[in-house]
């Protein structure tokens, strides 16, 4: 594990944006194309709207990065909640990304199917190789919870790598999401968060005893890749193994 910690949230974009591209960038030239599951939220806009600006979109080579979703919400894709609008506003329409590189989840199904159908899709496009993304962005809630892996839900105790459909009883919704076994075969995983209000929940999952079912960011724990974090000195704050 590796913590990045910079001044501001500004900052902390641009050194994400920076690692998104050299990824990208050796990824390609190594394999020739480049797999990234997307986050969504307010925090990863931002970020993709970096990554399609003039600084940086000259800089990787789109045509050959393909787009998948870490976690989804239950709603159609037109829905201002879907994290795949955010995404093809802020990224995809930008860039001119082409369909054939998008790969949404199906919300039309029902929530169960939709996760097999998402599952069966990663695995298509892996052709029976292992499911392993190249890079996996995630942010992390108040609650600890990332992607959609929230304290005390069923996802927690699932052990196969896949999608799987979550319902959240406080909200009263369905989401899409990638289970931890999953994620944690990435090549790359990249933590983006900042902001006070997270300075609790970095803590409770970087240095607290591990208690994955109330702090599920702690399942995050790549088999043989590496986990990078990036973070502003406010959502750093309460750690204690950092030089202050």
């Amino acid at each position: 594990m590796k913590i990045n910690i910079f001044k501001t949230e500004i900052v902390v974009l641009e050194k994400l944006a920076t690692y998104f591209v050299t990824v990208a960038k050796d990824t390609i030239n190594k394999k020739g194309q480049f797999s990234v599951a997307l986050s969504g939220g307010s925090s990863p806009k931002r970020l993709y709207e970096l990554l399609s600006s003039p600084a940086y979109k000259n800089q990787v080579q789109w045509e050959k990065v393909f787009f998948f979703f870490g976690d989804e919400r239950y709603v159609p894709l037109t829905d201002p909640d879907s994290n795949y609008l955010m995404a093809k506003k802020a990224l995809f329409a930008p860039l001119d990304i082409v369909t054939k590189n998008i790969f949404a989840v199906n919300t039309s199904l029902q929530p169960e199917e939709a996760a097999i159908d998402y599952t069966a899709t990663i695995r298509n496009f892996f052709a029976g190789a292992e499911m392993k993304f190249d890079l996996v962005l995630l942010g992390l809630g108040d609650n600890a919870h990332t992607a959609s892996l929230f304290p005390h839900t069923s996802i927690l105790q699932d052990q196969t790598s896949a999608v799987k459909a979550v319902f959240l009883n406080d909200q009263k919704i369905y989401r899409i999401s990638f289970t931890a076994p999953l994620i944690n075969q990435a090549h790359h995983i990249a933590f983006l968060v900042y902001g006070l209000s997270k300075a609790a929940a970095v803590k409770n999952v970087i240095e607290n005893d591990k208690n994955v079912e109330q702090y599920p960011g702690q399942m995050i724990t790549p088999v043989n890749g590496t986990i990078d974090w990036f973070l502003d000195e406010a959502a750093a704050s309460s750690l204690q193994s950092i030089v202050k």
